[in-house]
């Protein structure tokens, strides 16, 4: 597969412009069933990195999903982590806190779920939210009763972007490494998947007349996006701007970075030393003897 992770990573320290980077590209694969022999083989390199992360027990994964309403995000969790084995992967979905949640400082919720050592941890939305959904919305800061030299701070925002920059280092400085995906979907394809969802009876369930009503703020949504992205996009945790109008594309794009972050980690199996390896035969001989 032709495919370049770093062509969809946001630099650091750059101002980031949505409009310059596209939704949808040509595709990585030339029919449907390349497409499925694509991904297999991807999830194939996962797994057996999943095993490498596992037994090395070094390095954790966390890997964050955001975007707008039926941008994907589910699907690519489901295709792409499909083959992995479910006791080394947790998945865990943010939406409205609760009191307990609202009563600490808006990264506790989500950092009782990141991922031990040997493990990938998927946050489907995440911290960022309080950055994004927050923004467009700040009624949702007035349940969280800050102190009025917070909440009214000029800089606000600014500081958010920080005490998450602050968490995510310290994170990667214990071993956990992160990649963080934008699933970037137009405003046109988010309203032929609202209208799939309503005409196919299967999908009514997956359609809420609220993801309809944000659509008007679609314009303020990018806004946080793009001032989001370009404050906490790192060398260490990177965006990834993925152009979700195909979700095929997105998902081998997605599948790919994550199999190419692993490889990097160089992760080997424990070695055995020469006293178990001697011990390791001496059992060996016996199981065998049992056949006799």
């Amino acid at each position: 597969m032709k495919s370049d992770p770093d062509k969809y990573r946001m630099p650091a320290g750059k101002k980031c412009r949505l409009d310059r980077w596209p939704t949808k590209v040509d595709d990585l694969y030339r029919s449907k069933e390349h497409y499925l022999e694509l991904l297999a083989g991807q999830v194939t390199h996962l797994r057996k990195q999943q095993g490498l992360l596992y037994a090395s027990d070094r390095y954790a994964l966390l890997v964050i999903f955001q975007a707008m309403d039926a941008a994907g995000k589910d699907g690519a969790i489901k295709h792409v982590m499909s083959g992995i084995n479910p006791q080394g992967c947790q998945v865990h979905s943010f939406k409205h806190p609760s009191a307990t949640e609202l009563e600490h400082d808006f990264l506790w919720r989500t950092a009782q779920c990141f991922p031990e050592r040997g493990q990938i941890g998927i946050f489907n939305r995440s911290y960022y939210e309080e950055v994004l959904i927050a923004r467009v919305h700040p009624e949702i800061l007035e349940a969280q009763d800050l102190p009025g030299e917070t909440a009214g701070h000029k800089k606000f925002w600014r500081h958010r972007y920080e005490s998450i920059l602050d968490q995510e280092k310290h994170l990667i400085r214990n071993g956990t490494r992160i990649i963080k995906f934008f699933l970037h979907i137009s405003k046109e394809e988010q309203r032929q998947r609202f209208l799939a969802r309503i005409d196919n009876p299967e999908k009514n369930w997956k359609f809420s007349d609220a993801d309809v009503d944000e659509r008007q703020y679609w314009d303020d949504y990018m806004q946080a996006y793009e001032d989001c992205i370009g404050a906490t996009s790192s060398d260490e945790a990177p965006w990834y701007i993925v152009p979700a109008d195909d979700k095929e594309n997105a998902r081998l794009i997605i599948a790919d970075t994550i199999v190419k972050t692993l490889q990097r980690l160089k992760m080997q199996y424990p070695a055995t030393s020469k006293a178990r390896h001697a011990q390791l035969l001496k059992i060996r001989e016996k199981l065998l003897r049992e056949r006799d």
